[in-house]
């Protein structure tokens, strides 16, 4: 039985990735800043430490078959906060993995920000994160994925929007002509496990099967498909996003806090081109996408009817 090191298991992705390798018979050894208090699956190892500690990373790498780096900071207010975890903790770890006698294969979840490192702190310490494992030496054998935007279950930041479109409304956030892709969890998931049984090397974007992406005319229409309703535009123009960035910054600073919506998010959210090409990963891998966003839409729509109608029967 193959046992594989994960960073960052109590997150959004990391969670739905520890569950699947277990399930599959992985005995997996995660690292955990903070016990959340959920259980672990079975042949399942917490160690404690972060980024910030090699002596904890060295406990959680040495011996294992494989390393997949979910970790890093997805909300802030300074460059240097970013940098601290996302590129600093990766230079950190594969100092770590260079000690071990043969260094794991490594799967590194990064980001298509980083395409576009110019655009806002995050981008440039995503893409620093990459530049470090690709200089880690040639010891090293690792794959860099390159997720647009992730959603599923458990996902925070875009369930605003899915819940607003199921009720009739979408936000348009992007530039007129934007397009985007998008990935649903359980895909990259796949993907990640793809990598650890196929073991392709180099850098991947990724995307859910549709090669053009989406514009929000497309989204509109797939969301008033899955509501069986229409769905009104509702634009939310650039300089709006950008005061609500600027009165984030200020705030976080005051209440000590790490907002999501900052000028660098903004900047993201306004590029209008976010899409992928999937096709160097899935020659190198034999992954192939399965959940499209209708589909993945439909399953946000069932869980949340079911849900509310939960709440309705014990209230009766």
């Amino acid at each position: 039985m193959a046992t594989v090191a994960i960073t960052g298991a109590t997150g959004f992705i990391g969670r739905r990735l520890l569950t699947t390798l277990a399930d599959d018979g992985w005995r997996c050894r995660v690292l955990v800043r903070r016990d959340d208090g959920r259980p672990w699956p079975p042949d399942t190892t917490p160690v404690a430490g972060s980024l910030e500690d090699e002596n904890s990373l060295e406990r959680l790498v040495t011996g294992v078959d494989a390393v997949v780096h979910c970790a890093g900071r997805v909300r802030g207010a300074t460059r240097r906060g970013f940098s601290q975890v996302n590129a600093e903790g990766t230079a950190r770890l594969v100092q770590v993995l260079n000690r071990q006698s043969p260094p794991p294969y490594t799967v590194m979840l990064s980001s298509l920000a980083a395409r576009e490192p110019r655009l806002s702190a995050y981008a440039a310490s995503k893409r620093e994160a990459e530049r470090r494992l690709a200089l880690g030496g040639e010891r090293l054998h690792w794959a860099i994925l390159r997720p647009p935007a992730v959603y599923g279950p458990g996902d925070r930041e875009l369930l605003p929007l899915f819940r607003a479109l199921l009720w009739g409304v979408g936000p348009v956030f992007g530039a007129p002509g934007a397009r985007l892709s998008l990935i649903h969890v359980d895909d990259l998931v796949a993907a990640i496990h793809a990598c650890l049984r196929r073991r392709p090397e180099g850098l991947f974007e990724l995307h859910d099967g549709k090669s053009a992406g989406y514009d929000w005319a497309d989204i509109l229409a797939i969301a008033a498909t899955v509501r069986g309703g229409p769905v009104r535009r509702l634009p939310v123009p650039g300089w709006l996003l950008g005061a609500l960035g600027r009165g984030n910054l200020l705030f976080s600073a005051l209440l000590g806090r790490s907002p999501m919506l900052t000028p660098g998010k903004v900047r993201e959210l306004r590029h209008p081109d976010w899409v992928c090409d999937n096709a160097a990963f899935s020659a190198a891998s034999g992954w192939v996408p399965r959940i499209g966003l209708a589909e993945g839409l439909r399953q946000f729509h069932d869980t949340h009817r079911d849900a509310r109608a939960s709440r309705v029967d014990r209230q009766v």
